[in-house]
């Protein structure tokens, strides 16, 4: 019987694709609604994302940064900071992402969707190619443009919000002024529905370039990137 990492488990895994996909609706919701209490449940939603794995190993500081976050949360529902607080992860979160792809591919590093090709190459026993490793790297760079596009656009819709968004805060009329909910339907979903078209394209083109590859589809693909080990993942952006 296969043994897991504690936080690495079917279960965990399980958890943080539900958390995950929890994020954008509640964050949606408490736009639709303007009700504080469904910001600071959904940001309470990434924090148990992100201490996910010290919580399984049972870490004393992270149930206590977890009962800190969910305490401060409850308190900040009431007032316009959890609207405020809302627009910081669409801004946040594709920016480290973005600087995880951007940093790979500093002299000496190896980018980061190559060791992904290598690792899923490595374990098929097949070669990589020098024509893949160049295709590789300018796909570590498109996928920090497109990262830091998305940050930048995000950016600009948390400035043009109203009535809180960070101009008005300060007492600026945005140029272009956006509701709440025209602010969710970008950040929430039209974020998503980009990265994954891109994502569907890349991988057309992919199939075209390269046929001879380790995987017979996208959902192969994304089956074998899983099977690689929370070991891999945990490791790859660090």
């Amino acid at each position: 019987m296969a043994s897991h990492e504690p936080g690495h488990g079917p279960l965990a895994l399980a958890l943080r694709v539900i958390l995950l996909l929890a994020y954008p609706v509640l964050s949606h919701v408490a736009s639709l609604r303007n009700e504080g209490m469904w910001a600071a449940a959904a940001l309470f939603g990434l924090v148990l994302l992100c201490l996910l794995e010290p919580l399984a190993r049972r870490r004393p500081l992270a149930w206590a940064g977890l009962l800190a976050s969910g305490l401060l949360l409850y308190w900040v529902g009431a007032s316009a900071w959890a609207w405020m607080l809302l627009l910081a992860p669409p801004v946040v979160f594709p920016l480290l992402v973005a600087w995880g792809f951007a940093r790979s591919l500093l002299p000496g590093q190896v980018p980061l969707i190559g060791r992904i090709v290598q690792a899923l190459y490595l374990r098929a026993g097949m070669p990589v190619t020098e024509a893949l490793e160049r295709y590789t790297r300018r796909l570590t760079a498109a996928w920090a443009m497109v990262l830091s596009l998305l940050a930048a656009i995000n950016l600009v819709l948390a400035m043009s919000a109203v009535p809180n968004g960070l101009l008005a805060a300060f007492g600026i009329q945005p140029w272009w002024p956006v509701t709440h909910e025209q602010w969710s339907w970008c950040a929430n979903i039209a974020d998503w529905g980009l990265i994954g078209g891109f994502f569907a394209l890349e991988y057309a083109v992919r199939a075209k370039l390269f046929p001879k590859r380790p995987y017979r589809n996208a959902v192969d693909f994304v089956r074998q990137m899983g099977q690689l080990g929370p070991a891999f993942w945990r490791d790859l952006l660090r």
